[in-house]
């Protein structure tokens, strides 16, 4: 009885799988990999447009070749702020900093898109900003495709301003080595306390995000893993750049904020002036942690200073020794 019922069963099995083969049922396609998949070149600008398996979707990445493409070069990561640089807050529309590279020889690498992501692996899609991964699109994804498609050294450095200040300290934690200098200007390094939170719901509250998607409730333990502060001794060895102002103004910041069009008059410059302010805290306290780690790093602190533009132009000015000695380059 027993080995009577036992082939039954296995011709009961044989027949299913000789039926599924007899109707040609297609095994599951496996996962579309990350890729670039298409390039358009508009003189030294190349746009390129790259599948992120991770998110699922493509993302823009426009790259400044340097003036002799015949010669492998280092790429410079450039952040942008809170919008992503899908409007008109980015490096190209609000500075001369691609002007101002055009000489040096690195492949300026302008990525679009994160709204109010902080360029962060997000734990839950969010129904306003979508999938989130941009820490695994940054340092799995696009790495080894620019390499490949740049032709580049391979070495990198990292900028990052405002909200993308806190990102690339984050990224350059998340994969020690990977960019070999860091630059953060205004950026708030600290996420997991009060003020750090406090200053995130603010920044992607503003979008219409809920940050309880990016890294849970207060008390979740992902505040701390992602906290660039607490997790300073992860930037060791990593050539680092820090700068803020004081959130005082001067004249121009005032003339800039009550004559743009872009801007709220006397309520942006009052939140210029206490952004700043905080990020100036926030930066004082990086200092303070990574010189109890005896870490060494570049800070310009200075006595005057909004959250605005001009500020982060002349920061990646002064900032470039730094990171060019990363990228192995003069400076």
């Amino acid at each position: 009885m027993h080995q009577s019922f036992r082939r039954a069963v296995t011709f009961v099995v044989a027949a299913a799988v000789s039926a599924t083969l007899a109707t040609g049922a297609a095994a599951p396609e496996p996962p579309k990999p990350s890729s670039i998949t298409s390039i358009v070149k508009d003189g030294r600008t190349w746009h390129l447009t790259v599948y992120s398996a991770a998110m699922d979707k493509d993302v823009t990445v426009d790259v400044q070749r340097p003036a002799d493409e015949s010669q492998p070069a280092p790429n410079l990561y450039m952040l942008n702020g809170l919008d992503g640089g899908y409007g008109t807050a980015n490096w190209k529309a609000r500075t001369h900093a691609l002007e101002w590279l055009a000489d040096k020889p690195v492949n300026v690498i302008q990525p679009i898109g994160g709204y109010a992501s902080y360029y962060t692996d997000w734990q839950q899609p969010d129904p306003k900003l979508g999938v989130n991964k941009w820490r695994t699109f940054y340092t799995e994804e696009l790495p080894p495709l620019l390499d490949q498609t740049l032709q580049s050294t391979g070495v990198n450095a990292l900028t990052g301003l405002s909200t993308s200040g806190t990102s690339v300290l984050q990224l350059a934690e998340a994969k020690p080595g990977l960019w070999k200098s860091v630059a953060a200007y205004s950026g708030c390094a600290q996420v997991a306390d009060p003020v750090g939170q406090e200053y995130i719901k603010l920044a992607v509250g503003r979008s219409g995000g809920n940050p309880e998607n990016m890294y849970g409730p207060d008390n979740s333990p992902a505040w701390s893993a992602n906290d660039p502060i607490i997790n300073a001794e992860k930037l060791r060895g990593t050539l680092l750049y820090v700068s803020s102002g004081s959130g005082i103004p001067v004249m121009d910041d005032v003339d800039y904020y009550l004559s743009s069009p872009d801007v709220d008059g006397a309520a942006s410059l009052a939140l210029g002036i206490i952004i700043e302010a905080a990020t100036n805290q926030c930066s004082h306290n990086l200092k303070d942690r990574l010189d109890g780690l005896n870490i060494p790093a570049t800070y310009q602190f200075t006595p005057v200073g909004t959250h605005y533009w001009p500020y982060w132009e002349q920061a990646l000015r002064d900032s470039w020794p730094i990171l060019a000695q990363g990228m192995g380059l003069p400076n």
